[in-house]
């Protein structure tokens, strides 16, 4: 299917579908990125249609067509990072998730594949100086700053952070993933 048959590219982009439910729908992949010290990597975005409300998320996004979770995983976290994965290096997916929310004015729901990524000591060399090359022009609008949080300083923070008690979720996994996808519960974002 072309983008003429589909009808007009919605400004969330092309992979937002009209789903079922009447909402903007799309499939995502998400990565908990963590370095050699636990620290997580997340991104702080803000709504174009409300600038003043922001939150905390994991590097991810949508899955393109004819892609499967892991590849979209791995090519979200270079396009939003500029960090290079390879798919052996994701394990999971460690949780699901189906969210719904509002952005751009629109109710939206994403179900996402959520997996959980170590970098090894040359990586986390690398990610000192994260890479914004790979953003969309609607990522350059609405994402703020991309940082590396402690769990102790994650799990205080004000703002919200999605998926909703991350910073547990990712202790949950440090001793190592017991193989079980868990299904996170649906929550706003």
């Amino acid at each position: 299917m072309t983008d003429a048959d589909r009808g007009p590219v919605h400004a969330l982009g092309p992979d937002w579908v009209l789903g079922e439910d009447g909402l903007r729908f799309r499939r995502a992949a998400r990565v908990i990125l963590l370095d050699q010290r636990d620290r997580v990597l997340l991104v702080r975005g803000h709504d174009a249609d409300q600038p003043s409300r922001s939150w905390w998320f994991t590097v991810g996004g949508g899955i393109d067509a004819g892609e499967d979770s892991r590849a979209a995983a791995v090519r979200e976290v270079r396009e939003e990072t500029g960090l290079v994965l390879r798919p052996e290096q994701l394990v999971g997916p460690v949780f699901t998730r189906s969210a719904v929310f509002d952005f751009v004015a629109e109710h939206c729901r994403q179900d996402e594949d959520i997996y959980v990524a170590r970098l090894d000591a040359g990586a986390a060399a690398e990610a000192a100086a994260l890479s914004r090359a790979g953003w969309t022009d609607l990522e350059r609008d609405v994402i703020d700053e991309l940082r590396w949080w402690d769990l102790e300083d994650l799990a205080r923070e004000e703002l919200e952070v999605f998926p909703e008690g991350l910073a547990g979720l990712v202790r949950s996994l440090l001793p190592g993933w017991d193989g079980r996808t868990r299904r996170l519960g649906l929550g706003a974002a």
